[in-house]
């Protein structure tokens, strides 16, 4: 991405009266973050919606010195910054209407890599839930080496998780509520060092930015927007891992939980996750992999299941086969956000159009139209 397009995103997020969605509705519209203030006065002209006071807020000198700021800070520190529009954006996020507009990453890792998870819980984990962690990534190494772990580099399930990964050798991302000027808590300062090597640290917020409240919550969402699934090892009744859930229920993503005893204060939050439906229960890495469909071995010759030639599909079926003929190969989630319908029943639509012989799954949780 050019050094123009990164000033004009981060600029884009220093006008005062534009949010989120706004930003991006002028970015798709005008093509580009450089292009919505280069042609500010006709955007209401290009864009529908927009009125002539968005192109006074777009006339503000004092948002482009604080990114170009920004900019060479980032340079100096070797901080990428990924636009809304750049490959290396992670493309899972970008779904989520509430995708930010520029990302900044240090580290190594792949933010589209073919299988992300993100491990939350409670800051005051026990002994039960480090063993979860520890076990299960031990695990989730030698039966799907190429997971990508996700994170928020926070006290407790968070920071237990990063380490296990990166004991196991997985990658793993902490994912901030603050600027990469700082790490915080700063007792997890060698872990995040670690990290870098394989792996690293993500944020949508500038340096100088306070670790504050609200910006937790804001944290949450990329790290359930940008994961294929969300397992919850403890949490109390209530929690920030739950929050996470939640958001990962509301952009159509698979979510876990571990269950604990039901008088234990940190057993909970997940408890409730399962008894509500909410969260499908796992007890192993394994539990995990089979509910992801990511057992398949993608060297192993399919099996031939012979396709009827006048199959007779129901309206939600021809729903399914109509999205993989327009959008090729999909993985369940794309399928999920697509058909606007939940995963459950996805998984069951698949089923019978598998038996059908119409479709077929293929490793990573893909599906391919036969």
């Amino acid at each position: 991405m050019n050094e123009k397009e990164v000033i004009a995103s981060i600029a884009l997020t220093q006008v005062l009266g534009v949010g989120l969605i706004s930003a991006r509705m002028l970015i798709n519209g005008a093509g580009s973050a450089e292009k919505v203030f280069a042609c500010r006065k006709e955007l209401s002209e290009i864009i529908p919606g927009v009125t002539p006071k968005i192109a006074e807020l777009l006339d503000c000198p004092q948002a482009f010195a604080r990114a170009e700021a920004e900019y060479a800070f980032a340079q100096k520190n070797r901080i990428n910054c990924i636009c809304y529009n750049d490959e290396a954006y992670p493309s899972r996020l970008r779904e989520c209407p509430d995708a930010p507009v520029i990302l900044f990453f240090k580290g190594e890792a792949d933010l589209n890599a073919l299988r992300v998870i993100n491990m939350v819980g409670t800051r005051n984990a026990t002994d039960y839930g480090q063993r979860i962690c520890r076990d299960f990534i031990t695990d989730l190494k030698s039966l799907c080496p190429d997971v990508l772990v996700v994170s928020g580099l926070a006290y407790g399930i968070d920071i237990h998780s990063h380490r296990a990964a990166v004991s196991n050798g997985l990658t793993t991302v902490g994912v901030l509520a603050h600027g990469l000027d700082r790490i915080y808590p700063a007792a997890h300062r060698k872990t995040a060092i670690d990290m870098l090597a394989n792996g690293g640290l993500l944020t949508e917020f500038m340096s100088e930015t306070n670790p504050d409240r609200q910006n937790f919550v804001k944290r949450n969402r990329i790290v359930a927007g940008m994961s294929d699934a969300t397992i919850v090892v403890e949490s109390a009744v209530k929690g920030g891992a739950l929050i996470t859930a939640d958001i990962a229920q509301s952009y159509h993503r698979d979510c876990f939980a571990f269950p604990g005893r039901v008088n234990d204060e940190f057993s909970v939050g997940c408890n409730n996750l399962i008894k509500d439906n909410k969260a499908g229960l796992i007890l192993s890495a394994e539990d995990f992999i089979k509910s992801m469909c990511w057992d398949a071995n993608p060297d192993a010759v399919p099996v031939a299941i012979q396709r009827q030639l006048f199959v007779d599909l129901s309206e939600e079926e021809q729903l399914i086969v109509d999205i993989l003929r327009e959008k090729g190969d999909s993985q369940i989630n794309s399928l999920v956000v697509e058909a606007d319908m939940p995963v459950n029943k996805i998984n069951a639509i698949l089923f019978e159009l598998e038996m059908k012989g119409v479709v077929r799954a293929l490793a990573g949780g893909m599906f391919q139209l036969l």
